[in-house]
């Protein structure tokens, strides 16, 4: 066939079936060989921008790293039921980030005779008569650290330990009293061992009895060793007591180091709780309180007297708030004040009753004489999530939110609560992980928010300004003049000052937050929309347009905007980051979202002085991290987007 047939047949072929098509052949045919045929591929612009943007591995590692934070703030709070804003736990303040509060030493694993535990740390005793400490044991900036045990404890044959929020007790089978940890406040030692060192002998402190550190007692009629906060006591078989420490802990220790003979002793947040020789009152010193008993912990209250009736007291178990009684006919009773949250006591099987129950700092565990063991109470802590493992327990121990089972041997069988903080906790004992999770989802909210506002404002007045020009182009840019001359952060101080003088909801002031930061941050905006529209409009579909008689609205909101759009996106990725920054700053000068709803300010804000800067660095520095890495996220993506959508200014560069 001659070259003029050939492409006679190509043009009949090409209008037949289009010259798309014809060239599709062609490349097909050639696929084997592709040197044959050098065809320029033909991709559309929004594909050309996501493969640009897909070739900076920093930006697409920024834009993984910012996704990844939006799915952790936004789904993470979703599997953190028990949190709550206002959560505080005085036994757990300020503790470093640790993931060790249930690692008990491998050396008392298998030969456990007692485990105690008040707050940030634990105290174990071997059969053997040998002392484990572990948890945070670093307390605060005192400069203790409760895993330094004395070496004439270490020496000793130990019988029994207890363990309080910042001190430790041993007793040795000589029968004398050893304690370490922290003790300005009276922890332990006696008046004349104060006066000794120099240090000014204090009527708020109830000293060690002298009888305790000279003389030692009879190791065979100690009835208990318990530790409070501050405070330790000694309950002999005889009911005499032995109770020392600091008595601004406990607001009634003097009626209890004047009272006679207890049955048995225990120790709240704030009072010391004991049975009395008659075993049928709950003794605090005070009238009226503690004297009204529930069979659980969700059922109506009675007094102890009419609940008790005939029955004794065998074993009173305290918690921060409230106490279990073990009476004389293997039931339980419940004194004190329970939340609705908190679960009850399961309903035992016939045959089946409690022989042990022992509390941590809201919660209780049983062993029955079935070998089963039940934990009940709050939950905010996974403490009463009773490891399957404990089934055939022989004895079981608490920690301030752990509980431990042990076997006939000695053997620890198993453990469930709190293991620990990730990245510690505040001054208030909450979870700093946990108020990041809930804080930053906050702050994001709050800016995107502030952004949604800023852009309908900025968008609609720099489209119209740009549009119409002229008249409504001076007065709108006039307008934005004032907002932009208005002292954005000053101002911004002053509403949200006036607003804390106003009796608003915690919702209506984030609310009315969101507004503020939206109001004040559209002027940047509305200009960058007006310049591009002022270019658009000239343009010759604008021009067409009007022939065609389409409105002007139209025109502006439908086929001028939606090609500026790109430099709008740009605009708002970045902006976003501003408000966050804003409300952060804003929360961080202490008018922004109060405590104790968190945002990444104002926990910055609670971590704003010289004593956590420089002892407790987890409360700023994980906070700090997360909103300088989201931020900056947020402008490496802002900033690759504006390159791969404006070639021109990758050029400039």
């Amino acid at each position: 066939m001659s070259k003029k047939n050939q492409k006679a047949g190509g043009w009949l072929r090409r209008l037949w079936k289009g010259g798309g098509n014809d060239l599709a052949d062609q490349m097909a045919k050639n696929s084997s060989n592709p040197s044959a045929m050098d065809v320029e591929e033909i991709i559309s612009p929004t594909r050309q921008i996501v493969r640009n943007f897909m070739e900076r591995k920093l930006a697409v590692g920024a834009l993984v790293l910012l996704l990844l934070m939006f799915v952790v703030m936004f789904v993470g709070p979703l599997f953190m039921p028990n949190y709550y804003d206002a959560y505080t736990e005085v036994t757990q303040k300020s503790i470093p980030p640790t993931m060790s509060m249930m690692s008990v030493p491998k050396e008392l694993q298998g030969d456990i005779k007692m485990i105690d535990g008040y707050g940030s740390f634990t105290v174990g005793l071997s059969n053997a008569g040998k002392v484990y400490v572990w948890g945070s044991t670093k307390i605060g900036t005192t400069g203790v650290d409760m895993k330094d045990i004395p070496q004439e404890v270490l020496d000793a044959n130990v019988v029994m330990v207890a363990a309080g929020i910042d001190h430790a007790v041993a007793i040795t089978d000589e029968g004398k009293v050893l304690c370490w940890g922290y003790a300005k406040l009276g922890q332990y030692g006696t008046q004349q061992s104060f006066a000794d060192r120099g240090e000014e002998i204090s009527p708020n402190v109830a000293y060690m009895p002298e009888i305790l550190v000279n003389e030692g007692i009879d190791v065979s009629q100690i009835k208990k060793l318990t530790c409070g906060y501050q405070c330790s006591a000694i309950l002999m078989q005889d009911g005499t007591l032995y109770l020392w420490g600091n008595k601004l802990t406990y607001a009634n220790i003097d009626v209890f180091l004047a009272a006679g003979e207890m049955y048995d002793i225990d120790f709240t947040l704030n009072y010391i709780v004991g049975v009395n020789g008659r075993r049928n009152t709950i003794y605090t010193g005070s009238r009226g309180l503690y004297d009204m008993a529930r069979a659980n912990v969700n059922q109506p209250t009675v007094p102890v007297r009419d609940y008790l009736g005939d029955r004794k007291i065998e074993t009173i178990v305290a918690t921060s708030s409230s106490m279990c009684l073990m009476l004389d006919d293997g039931s339980v009773c419940f004194v004190g004040d329970f939340t609705s949250d908190m679960t009850p006591a399961p309903a035992l099987p016939a045959g089946e009753q409690f022989v042990q129950v022992v509390g941590g700092a809201y919660h209780y565990s049983g062993l029955t004489n079935k070998g089963n063991v039940y934990s009940w109470g709050s939950n905010t802590q996974g403490q009463i999530k009773v490891d399957k493992k404990a089934v055939g327990s022989q004895q079981i121990f608490s920690g301030s939110f752990q509980t431990y089972s042990v076997d006939g041997q000695g053997k620890l069988q198993a453990k469930w609560g709190l293991k620990g903080y990730l990245f510690g906790t505040e001054t208030h004992g909450a979870d700093i992980f946990q108020r990041i999770i809930n804080g930053g989802k906050m702050t994001m909210t709050i800016g995107a928010v502030a952004v949604i506002i800023s852009s309908l404002i900025g968008i609609l007045v720099g489209c119209v300004a740009g549009y119409f020009g002229g008249k409504v182009d001076i007065l709108l840019m006039r307008v934005a003049e004032i907002f932009t001359a208005i002292p954005f952060l000053p101002f911004a101080m002053i509403l949200s000052a006036v607003m804390g003088r106003m009796t608003l909801s915690e919702t209506t002031r984030i609310f009315i937050i969101m507004c503020i930061l939206g109001v004040l941050t559209w002027p940047g905006l509305a200009r960058l929309v007006r310049g591009q529209v002022l270019v658009a409009r000239e343009s010759e579909y604008v021009t067409a347009a009007k022939a065609m008689g389409v409105k002007e609205s139209t025109i502006a909101f439908k086929h001028i905007l939606p090609n500026v759009m790109s430099v709008i996106l740009v605009t708002l990725m970045l902006d976003f980051g501003t408000c966050m920054l804003t409300e952060s700053s804003l929360s961080y000068l202490g008018f922004g979202v109060a405590y104790p709803r968190p945002t990444w300010g104002n926990m910055l804000n609670g971590a704003n002085n010289a004593t956590i800067i420089n002892a407790y660095w987890w409360q700023w520095v994980f906070t700090a991290l997360f909103l300088a890495v989201t931020t900056i996220c947020i402008n490496i993506v802002g900033d690759a987007l504006r390159d791969v959508m404006d070639p021109k200014s990758s050029v400039e560069k």
